[in-house]
């Protein structure tokens, strides 16, 4: 995955936060966590440099924390256990001014869902994000497609064709991670790496691969499908390219 450097952004459903988390922690330079959506409270692991506030206060508090390697940071929120997303403007001057190699930043909510599709007004993805990681579950193939599963099914099934209560296939993964209307949405001119996470074994690898080929020939925005299980000792399960 392209998260070595610059602000990487992650939308969708089924697993950003644990993607952004893994990558925070297996990177070796200085790292900001943060949401332009809602997030919840942060890992205790990250208690002693999240700093929670607003305006010049945020910024000089995260400003202060250079000798912390990974820094988390949002705004305060009158919504229990959780905290607000921060500016675009807010977003770009910390990570100048904070000193970060990277910034990983949740850019979507899904109610902790495993897939989703955007409404009109989402993803919230600021304009200075360099990349654009959409998410999606592989244990959703194969289980029909409600609210149990789904944030916004009634979007899902529109933007994919699957129908409300049918099971979900490889297709229909593919036409999420491809389409303008789906998990393309708002991207701009960002760097694209889709991740399929939760491919757990073998079987479903097989079917993740089959969405993977399928989304990489219906776009020409991206060139690469991430296969991972961010739960695992080895998260980066398969790097599926295009094929020349």
């Amino acid at each position: 995955m392209q998260a070595r450097s610059g602000i990487v952004s992650f939308v969708g459903a089924g697993g950003k936060k644990s993607a952004m988390f893994r990558i925070a922690d297996a990177h070796p330079g200085r790292v900001g966590i943060t949401a332009t959506a809602h997030i919840e409270r942060f890992p205790r692991r990250y208690r002693d440099a999240s700093v929670l506030g607003g305006g010049e206060d945020l910024h000089a508090r995260v400003v202060a924390l250079r000798d912390a390697r990974v820094v988390a940071f949002a705004k305060n929120c009158d919504l229990p256990g959780r905290h607000a997303g921060v500016s675009d403007e807010d977003l770009q001057r910390l990570y100048v001014e904070g000193g970060f190699d990277v910034c990983v930043v949740k850019a979507d909510g899904a109610r902790g869902r495993l897939i989703k599709a955007p409404a009109e007004h989402e993803p919230p993805i600021a304009a200075c994000s360099t990349v654009v990681v959409p998410v999606v579950s592989a244990r959703t193939i194969g289980r029909p497609l409600s609210g149990k599963i789904a944030h916004r099914p009634e979007r899902v099934a529109a933007v994919t064709g699957a129908g409300i209560g049918e099971p979900i296939a490889a297709e229909h993964l593919a036409r999420l991670l491809s389409s303008p209307d789906g998990l393309l949405r708002n991207t701009r001119d960002s760097e694209v790496v889709p991740l399929i996470n939760m491919v757990d074994d073998p079987g479903r690898e097989r079917l993740a691969r089959q969405a993977a080929e399928q989304a990489l020939a219906l776009t020409d925005r991206f060139d690469r499908v991430v296969l991972g299980a961010m739960t695992k000792d080895h998260p980066l399960i398969a790097v599926v390219r295009r094929a020349h």
